[in-house]
């Protein structure tokens, strides 16, 4: 056993769907939230539960270009397909697995975890036509009916391998299960159990806890982990224990770098940590602050492009009046504002109101009063839903 550069351990040879993953270059395709099991562990967001939802990475798409759009921008060389349960919608996840395939080539490495409930033999043969490189099965620890299923996979030529997280109470049966599967898979995944906003509830009923006050890592799975990669010396000869500060510091941290250079507009500053730093101008009824994102959710279609031409009139005002080059002065129709850069924020923000009112004082649906407008530096993620890390008014 040894501890890999990544805060992890593993035997053997990491998985290539790991190995992509900690550079950060795995998109993360959520094809649908539903599942026919509901584990109690389950960490899947609320927006995403038993929801028939697609996500790439953080972006809710509705179409195949967006999809495309998402990888491009993390400069992916692969995609790991999860859920849910991929196999409650295996038309859909075919049809995804081959238009990766199409656009970026056979090298682009896609990989896919499901429960073992719905596998069938029809199933993993379309996926495997479809071009799946890695599968990686999620047995139920406490069900041992199931667990032949994973010998269906080995027929075709790819990576077959178990994945599960290492809960402290099941030492037993994930033994049971190493054996098992000691000469029936390519590679063991484990990994650290975390609490999650919507598993909180029922890991905390069942008397698990929080490792420290700085982690989500549960108490007891990491010293298990540790102890059942021992137990897999000699029975399994690839096997990966991933802890939670590897999915936080490194891998999440590493897609963040990748897509901030790539999403990243002439105005903005790209932070050490992959953050994007630029101005912002905001109508003051849709700036930063409590309720923010459920404000911006109720927003009708016609409302929104109402507001998204008075900020085009703001825009143009602006590039007029204080020489502002096109690549400098964007609208951000995601969130209703204006993007700018930090230098030019600074310069237009004791100037800014007076100058639109000058112009459009006729005009009371546009701006009312010097109130109407806020200027903010706001410093975010370069993720599609630019979560806010800081927003400081001026």
């Amino acid at each position: 056993m040894q501890k890999t550069p990544y805060y992890s351990y593993n035997l053997g040879t990491l998985p290539k769907g790991c190995q992509l993953c900690v550079k950060g270059s795995k998109l993360v395709l959520f094809v649908t939230g539903i599942c026919s099991l509901h584990c109690y562990f389950c960490p899947i967001s609320d927006k995403k539960y038993n929801k028939d939802v697609i996500y790439a990475d953080e972006w809710k798409i509705s179409n195949d270009k967006e999809l495309l759009e998402e990888a491009r921008l993390i400069k992916a060389e692969g995609a790991g397909i999860t859920g849910g349960d991929p196999l409650a919608r295996t038309e859909r996840t075919a049809k995804y697995i081959k238009l990766l395939k199409k656009r970026f080539g056979k090298k682009f490495h896609i990989h896919l975890y499901t429960p073992l409930n719905l596998v069938d033999e029809n199933k993993l043969k379309k996926l495997y036509a479809a071009g799946l490189d890695e599968i990686r099965f999620h047995p139920n620890l406490d069900h041992k009916r199931n667990w032949l299923k994973i010998t269906m996979a080995k027929k075709y030529k790819w990576k077959v391998g178990v994945e599960i997280p290492v809960i402290p109470t099941k030492e037993k049966q994930i033994k049971e299960m190493i054996d098992f599967i000691k000469d029936k898979v390519d590679f063991l995944n484990m990994n650290e159990l975390e609490y999650s906003d919507t598993n909180a509830s029922n890991l905390y009923k069942l008397g698990f806890r929080v490792k420290d006050s700085i982690s989500y890592g549960i108490k007891g799975s990491h010293e298990l982990a540790l102890k059942l990669l021992k137990y897999a010396e000699g029975k399994i000869r690839n096997a990966h224990y991933c802890t939670a500060k590897l999915k936080d510091g490194v891998q999440l941290a590493n897609r963040i770098k990748r897509r901030a250079k790539n999403a990243a507009k002439d105005y903005d500053i790209i932070s050490k940590e992959g953050m994007l730093i630029r101005g912002a101008v905001y109508l003051s009824s849709l700036k930063p602050g409590i309720g923010y994102r459920k404000k911006l959710e109720k927003i009708s279609t016609k409302n929104k492009k109402s507001i998204i031409r008075q900020l085009s009139i703001i825009k143009n005002q602006l590039k007029k009046d204080f020489k502002i080059k096109n690549n400098l002065i964007d609208i951000d129709r995601s969130k209703l504002r204006i993007l700018t850069s930090i230098r030019i924020i600074n310069k237009i923000k004791d100037k800014i109101n007076d100058c639109l009112l000058k112009n459009w004082v006729k005009d009371k649906k546009l701006l009312k009063s010097k109130k109407d407008l806020c200027l903010a530096i706001v410093e975010e993620y370069p993720t599609w839903d630019q979560t806010e890390i800081s927003v400081e008014f001026l």
